[in-house]
Order: structure tokens, then C-alpha cells, then sequence
């Protein structure tokens, strides 16, 4: 039984961070929920985390990104590239799952298993099965558009929506705020 879900998109633009996702979770031919939450503050919403997978396997990645970002209050390229290691070469974690979007006021990051900690050059970073269809709409909004950074991943999460059936309108977007 194949389960699939989400469509998370993290902007940079105007000096502006926002992520956002949508709530679909579907399992075989079934939505099976429409309202999931895939982002999550961490560190008291200083930094936000976004996945896809497997939830379990991504909470897991979440708690133990946390407790790096702990030992690397300042430094969230380091945490992360402290949980890449963690996450490529434990035994048990190598099998965790997920892919990880992690945005601060100053990074945006893709997490994988691989050991991949990826800052992506124009700030724009879409994950999931609709993650590439919100990428290529919210690069066109940015470059032709006025929109805010919040409106530019709403937007583009509306459009990966209305192309990919795993992916549903039911967005929630987060901005993350200087101190």
C-alpha cells in the first residue's frame, strides 16, 4: 500500500521568507485526510521545518534536527549538516524516509538521507509529489510578478494543486519573522 502526500514550498524573495503545504494524504487511489499539518515551528518558531515521506520517520528527523539545532543555536547549517551525518551513517536512520525543508530568517535547506544538505541558489525550494510543479510556478512569480513571498508560495501551491492529484488547496503558509 503506497502512501503519498505533499507538496511543501519555501520562498526567499523581498527580504521575505515564507513556507507553506498543503493537507492531503492519500493512500492508494484514497485522499484519507485533507487537513495534515506538515509544517512545524522549531526552536520557538525561529526556524520551520517542512516534509515528505513517511510522517513517523519525518517526526523523528524533526526531534532529532532539534535537539542539533540545540547544540547549534546559531548555526542552522551546521545542525543540519550534524543531522545529514547522523541521518547517512545510524543504522536505524539510514532507513527513516522523509526529505526536510528547513527555512530561518537567513537559510533555506533541503535535508535528505543521502546525506544532501542543499541551499538552492535563487531561494526557491519545492519537496513532494507536487514539489517541482510549485518550484517551476513560483520562479515564474518571482521573476514576473510583484508578489510578496507569502503570496508567491500560495500561489504556487494553488497551481500544483489544480496539476498534481496528490496535492490539495488546503494550504497553510508560515512566515518567519526577524526577531
Amino acid at each position: 500500500m503506497k502512501i503519498r502526500s505533499t507538496t511543501i514550498l519555501a520562498v526567499r524573495h523581498k527580504g521575505e521568507v515564507a513556507i507553506g503545504g498543503d493537507g492531503q494524504v492519500t493512500m492508494n487511489t484514497s485522499v484519507m485526510k485533507s487537513d495534515a499539518q506538515k509544517i512545524r515551528p522549531l526552536l520557538g518558531g525561529k526556524v520551520w521545518c517542512g516534509f515528505a515521506g513517511s510522517t513517523a520517520d519525518a517526526f523523528a528527523l524533526m526531534e532529532r534536527f532539534e535537539s542539533m539545532l540545540k547544540d547549534f543555536p546559531s548555526n542552522v547549517p551546521k545542525a543540519a549538516t550534524e543531522l545529514a551525518k547522523q541521518w547517512r551513517t545510524d543504522r536505524a536512520m539510514r532507513r527513516l524516509e522523509a526529505l526536510m525543508v528547513v527555512v530561518d530568517i537567513n537559510q533555506t535547506l533541503l535535508l535528505s538521507g543521502t546525506g544532501d544538505v542543499i541551499q538552492p541558489t535563487d531561494g526557491i525550494l519545492g519537496i513532494g509529489s507536487g514539489g517541482n510543479y510549485a518550484t517551476a510556478a513560483a520562479k515564474a512569480l518571482v521573476q514576473h510578478s510583484d508578489l510578496s513571498a507569502e503570496d508567491v508560495v500560495r500561489e504556487s501551491l494553488k497551481i500544483a494543486a489544480a496539476i498534481d492529484i496528490y496535492t490539495n488547496d488546503n494550504i497553510k503558509i508560515h512566515r518567519v519573522e526577524k526577531d
